[in-house]
This record gives C-alpha cells, sequence and structure tokens, in this order.
C-alpha cells in the first residue's frame, strides 16, 4: 500500500536513526522525500531511500535552530516539488549535565533545536501547505518520566507535547493536522552513546528496546489520511515501558 502517492514530506534529522527510518518509510510508501539536516552524509542516503521506493529524494543542509535556514529549506523544497504535504520535525540534541553546571548558552541550544526549531517549521508548514497536511513531532518519553543530567532535553520534550497541543488548535483552522509520538528506548546510536546508559544509572531492559522502524510506522500512520480525525494526539511507541507499575 502506497498511502503517499504524490505527497512531499520533509523529515529533519533524516539523515539517520529514527529520522532515516522513518523517511525510508515514507518514501516506501510513494512519497518525495526532503532530508533536512546539518549532517554532511545527508546527500549519500537520498539513494537508499528511492531504492526504497520515493519517486525522488533530496537532502538540504538545514540547521533547524537556525529560522532563516528552516524558511530557506521549505521554499526550496516547494520550487522543487511545489507543494508540502508533511513534516516530521524529528531533530534533536542533548547535553548530560547537571543543571548547577548548565549556562545559559546550553539550555538555549537544546531548546532552540528541539523545539524553537519545529515551531520554526510548524510556522513555514503553516503558510505553505495545503488543506489535509499533516505535522508529526517527535518528542520522547522523557518528557513524561526522565532522569539525571538531562533536564534541557527533557523539558524540550515535555513543551513539543504542549506545542503539539497548541498547534494543533491552530490548525484545525487550516485543516492541517499535528500530532506528536513518543519513542521509548530505541537502538540508535544515541541511545547507546548516552552516558546515563553506558553507566546504567537509566536501567534499560531488552525487552524495552524497539527499532527505528518502530517509531517510523506510527509517525507514517499519524501522517497519513488513516489518521484523518486524530489531531492533538500524542503516541507513545515505547513497548510498555512507561505502563509498568
Amino acid at each position: 500500500m502506497r498511502r503517499f502517492e504524490n505527497k512531499v514530506a520533509i523529515v529533519t534529522g533524516g539523515a539517520s536513526g529514527i529520522g532515516f527510518a522513518t523517511a525510508l518509510r515514507l518514501g516506501s510508501e510513494g512519497a518525495r522525500i526532503v532530508i533536512a539536516d546539518v549532517d554532511p552524509s545527508a546527500s549519500s542516503r537520498t539513494g537508499e531511500i528511492t531504492g526504497a521506493g520515493a519517486p525522488d529524494a533530496v537532502a538540504f543542509a538545514c540547521d533547524v535552530g537556525q529560522e532563516g535556514q528552516v524558511e530557506r529549506t521549505v521554499a526550496d523544497t516547494m520550487s522543487r516539488f511545489g507543494r508540502l504535504d508533511i513534516v516530521v520535525n524529528n531533530a534533536a540534541v542533548m547535553t548530560f549535565k547537571p543543571i548547577v553546571e548548565l549556562t545559559a548558552a546550553e539550555w538555549l541550544r537544546v531548546l532552540g533545536i528541539n523545539l524553537i526549531g519545529p515551531a520554526h517549521f510548524l510556522r513555514a508548514a503553516f503558510r505553505s501547505m495545503r488543506e489535509g497536511g499533516a505535522v508529526v513531532n517527535v518528542a520522547s518519553i522523557h518528557a513524561e518520566r526522565t532522569s539525571k543530567l538531562v533536564a534541557p532535553y527533557a523539558a524540550s520534550k515535555a513543551a513539543m507535547l504542549s506545542l503539539t497541543r497548541s498547534a494543533a488548535l491552530e490548525g484545525r483552522e487550516l485543516q492541517i493536522r499535528v500530532n506528536a509520538v513518543e519513542p521509548g528506548a530505541i537502538d540508535t546510536p544515541l541511545l547507546w552513546s548516552n552516558p546515563n546508559v553506558q553507566s546504567g544509572q537509566e536501567k534499560i531492559e531488552a525487552a524495552d528496546v524497539g527499532k527505528p522502524d518502530d517509531v517510523a510506522a506510527a509517525v507514517a500512520y499519524l501522517a497519513s489520511a488513516e489518521a484523518a480525525f486524530i489531531t492533538g494526539a500524542c503516541l507513545r511507541v515505547d513497548g510498555g515501558r512507561l505502563a509498568r507499575l
């Protein structure tokens, strides 16, 4: 089933991990894909996306924390494809420091990429999308339950859920849906390089570790017409990790 024929999707942080899995999934179902990423290797991955079935795929260099780069990415997407139907706000960064050591610059860097960046893309999407468009924000279970040393990340993801609700209300007037997913522990380099995981401070059981494809499937559902009556929602994708008492 190709649910995204004739659709165009921007995936931020789409060069690796959950972002790349999402780009592959949307592309395999017919979407034309734009990877928006600061990673210079992003262009080398577009062939894998077209190989999976996407009619076209391109990578645009974009630091989502920079307003001008976000605006340019959306403008370049419209120039190349003439439309924009889906935005997946996936790009994110983490810091690992106690609150007493965090500087204002470190807080602003995380919030700029994880929260303000998605807000920039939402604004640009609302201005460019047609009716029926969809935005999916990739939050985290850290928005609900967290660990030490990641306060800016957890705060940014909690704020992203609030942003999702606010944007869903405003998007209704434009007939654009806005939803979020909350991944748990996902098998990516970001998970295993996490100092809290390496030290054992954040304990992860094998059964709690999902695959990037698991999150991509949830994103694809929320972006599709099958979810036409869903907006302002958050879909937890954590294998039940937070459901246990």
